[in-house]
């Protein structure tokens, strides 16, 4: 498919013209599903941040579901999302890290892929993606276009996606150049990238309803991934100074805006941290109104999510803002603040209204779930998950449950595994420094005592589930000689 490229100046600030629509009835919901980027267990306040609110957020945990128990596909973005949109954990998924490739994008998914995108498509939703992909370059076989996506607008790379001034992004296969981020105006004063992606999400419903089609929008915001830089307005205004701070020194902002690595400087790292979440919730807050403005807000399913944990790099501090809540671990750990995530569900005449369940799921059960809602035969053959509808619909007694989850990280090298309250990691493989540990999550969420050499045969239970779960990529080796 040939790239195109479009100049984008004067229709920055454009919005669509289209209000007040109504959709047609529709005889299935629309989904839409955002997902924050690095956003640990306890960054809302909903689940327990005190520094600041996330007023938006919360107001979808009050008017639907919030798990406590809720994990993402793995504890970094590429392969967590693989995880989501593909219904396979990471000891089976097709992408298994951060693994760039050129142009500009990371592994793909392969040809043939089955992703939550073509199974709404072939339910008759029309589809769209919003933010970061990161699981193939365009024109691959994990471009978005090829996944089942019908309008994609964002950052195909990850690490591009450390700049929220950059040069470019992608209106599906076409490379939009902003013009107004350029080296010569200082970093900072531009287009900032999160604002129009979220403007273009907007726009995607009001299509989409015009239409009279049901649609499923996925939104993986950036936000709030390092680097911490925000615009200079009201939200920034109001931290700013609130907070103790250390500057953080960045790299050389004469590099190009398209940065293959590294962060700006930022003076007030606490503070933009706090104003990234908030934006976020501001975000969250319009989605809402947008879909109650277009008279589908009663038959819209909204989720919310984070792809893995908390980061610290670019000058954030989980630590400061308690991130993970009383979880150990951040982003890249399998300990529980790597990848236990917030989750919250949101239907209307549906899930139970501000329920906390502590079920536990993951994000490999949305494409099961996504397709019984939508009424599909596909089954669940190939898929690791389990249909969640009983539990949304309030009928958790119903509900089928886990036997285990297992999740992995080559670039880690580590797998876990979960059976009930009992998990075991299995941490350092292939060095020097390989072991077990197992914890009891109910006696221990804090995972602070090793219980390992007190119950041998847990341990080798668990052990045979490791084992039995990981399939070889020889893409992403976690064992030696892969």
């Amino acid at each position: 498919m040939k790239n195109r490229t479009l100049r984008f100046g004067a229709l920055v600030a454009a919005g669509a013209a289209l209000t007040g629509c109504a959709q047609k009835e529709a005889p299935r919901p629309n989904v839409v599903f955002i997902l924050a980027d690095d956003l640990g267990w306890g960054d809302l306040s909903c689940y327990g941040q005190q520094r600041f609110q996330t007023p938006n957020i919360d107001a979808l945990a009050s008017r639907g579901m919030l798990f406590t128990q809720a994990y993402s596909g793995t504890a970094v973005s590429a392969p967590s999302r693989s995880c989501l949109v593909t219904g396979t954990h990471s000891g089976h998924t097709w992408v298994r890290g951060n693994l760039r490739v050129p142009p500009e994008g990371q592994h793909p998914l392969p040809e043939g892929a089955s992703t939550i995108f073509h199974d709404f498509k072939d339910a008759g939703y029309t589809t769209g993606a919003f933010g970061k992909w990161g699981l193939g370059p365009i024109a691959s076989t994990g471009d978005p276009l090829q996944q089942g996506v019908d309008h994609f607008f964002g950052y195909n790379c990850q690490t591009l996606a450390h700049s929220y001034y950059p040069d470019h992004l992608w209106d599906n296969d076409e490379k939009v150049i902003l013009e107004d981020n350029v080296d010569e105006i200082p970093y900072g004063q531009g287009t900032y990238s999160a604002d129009l992606i979220h403007r273009k999400s907007l726009e995607f419903m009001e299509d989409a309803v015009a239409s009279g089609q049901p649609f499923f929008m996925w939104v993986p915001t950036t936000i709030p991934h390092a680097e911490l830089i925000v615009p200079e307005d009201d939200i920034i205004q109001q931290f700013r100074g609130k907070f103790p701070e250390t500057p953080f020194a960045g790299v050389d902002l004469g590099m190009p805006r398209f940065r293959t690595g590294g962060y700006c400087s930022q003076e007030y790292p606490h503070a933009t941290f706090a104003a990234m979440v908030v934006r976020l919730d501001r975000y969250v807050g319009e989605i809402v109104a947008k879909l109650k403005e277009l008279g589908v807000y009663d038959n819209t399913i909204i989720i919310f999510s984070s792809d893995n944990g908390p980061h610290q790099e670019g000058g954030a501090d989980p630590e400061f803002f308690d991130s993970n809540g009383p979880l150990r671990g951040i982003k890249r750990d399998l300990y529980e603040g790597g990848m236990r995530e917030p989750f919250i569900v949101q239907w209307p005449g549906h899930t139970p209204e501000g329920v906390k369940t502590d079920f536990i799921c993951s994000f490999w059960d949305l494409m099961p779930t996504f397709r019984s809602l939508m009424g599909s035969d596909k089954g669940t053959d190939g898929l690791d998950g389990i249909d969640l509808t009983q539990l949304l619909n309030g009928r958790e007694k119903r509900q089928k449950a886990h036997d285990f989850v297992y999740f992995e990280l080559a670039e880690s090298k580590a797998q876990a595994v979960r059976q009930g309250p009992w998990k075991l990691l299995h941490l350092g493989i292939g060095t020097p420094a390989e072991r077990y540990e197992l914890y009891n999550l109910d006696e221990d969420l804090g995972e602070t005592t090793d219980i390992a050499a007190a119950n041998p045969d847990k341990v080798a239970a668990l052990q045979a589930i490791m084992e039995r779960e990981h399939v070889p990529n020889p893409t992403f080796p976690l064992f030696p000689g892969e």
